[in-house]
Formats: structure tokens, sequence, C-alpha cells
């Protein structure tokens, strides 16, 4: 009686282990280091919007010219949308505080491919708190990826650092048009 309890617990072993799923992985476009946008400006975010096929907790990669591929233990820290709320407001909390301003953002594209590069293409309206000054802009920022996730976020993290710089220099007052993405 014992050997088909035996047999029984191992069959009952295996199948669970069998039915293990890998472990979530969690990344955020806030980086570990600060690195804000220097510029002078305090500038809150008003709105922000992202397509809806790629606002969602999990990351969303291309494959080649059509495809998109939902990542299942690939995950943000929050929807897409809050994620980058965050990491904005986090960046340009770093610039200062000489003017007042605010920003809408209207995200284009966030594309992110392993072994090619992180892309955000965004429209943004940035206001002066007096309301005087209305400056619409779009950038386009992309920067290289290696083949990992991790290579992924941190060429999106760039970007998102080299938006908030554009934001800020531009609220600052120094220039009436909208800054050269470099």
């Amino acid at each position: 009686m014992a050997l088909p309890f035996k047999i029984t617990l191992l069959l009952a072993c295996t199948l669970l282990a069998a039915c293990r799923s890998d472990p979530i992985q969690f990344h955020t476009l806030t980086p570990a280091q600060p690195g804000g946008a220097h510029g002078g400006a305090d500038v809150v975010i008003e709105g922000l919007s992202v397509p809806p096929q790629v606002d969602r907790p999990q990351m969303v990669i291309r494959q080649g010219n059509s495809g998109l591929a939902i990542l299942e233990t690939q995950w943000w820290g929050a929807s897409l949308a809050d994620e980058l709320r965050s990491a904005l407001t986090d960046q340009l909390s770093h610039a200062g505080g000489r003017r007042k301003a605010s920003v809408r953002l209207e995200v284009q594209r966030f594309d992110s491919i392993p072994g090619q590069y992180g892309l955000i293409d965004v429209k943004w309206r940035l206001r002066a708190a007096d309301a005087s000054e209305l400056l619409t802009c779009r950038s386009t920022l992309q920067t290289p990826a290696g083949p990992s996730i991790d290579d992924v976020v941190s060429a999106q993290q760039n970007n998102v650092k080299r938006l908030a710089n554009l934001i800020s220099r531009a609220a600052s007052g120094d220039q009436s048009s909208c800054p050269s993405a470099q």
C-alpha cells in the first residue's frame, strides 16, 4: 500500500513542477540614479496619453514590421501611461523652480525592439502658468538597445530623460521655439 502512495505523491509533485511558470519581472522607466533635466522650470504634467496597444502593465515589444508581442513575464511597475507619468514627474522635479508651467503629452508611438532600439514619439503642448505662452512641439527620440529586455528599458529610460530635458528647456523661457532633440 505504501508503493501506490509514493507513486501518487511523486506524480503529483511532477505535475506541480511542470505547471510552474516563470516569475514575473517588474521594470520601471524611472532610473535608479536621479538625473533630472536642468533648466530651472517647475513643470506639472496636466495630461498624458499613450496608444492603447501599449498601455498595459505587461511590456509590449515589436516583432518585425507588423507584429506585437505582449510579454507575460515582463511587466512595468504600473500601466505604461502611469509609469511614463511617474518617470517624467521624477525627471522634471530635478529641474529647479524659476518658472511655473504645465505640459500635456500625447504619445504617438512607444516602440521597443530588443537588439535594435527604444523609440518614443510624443506631441507635447507647454503652457506657462500665466497662460500667456503656448508652445506645441513634437519630439521623436530613439536610443539604441541591446538584445535583452533590460537593455530596452534602459533605452526607454534615456528617451524619457531626454524628453524631460527638452520640456524643461522649453519651459525655462530661454527660447520661443521647440528645442531640438540632439
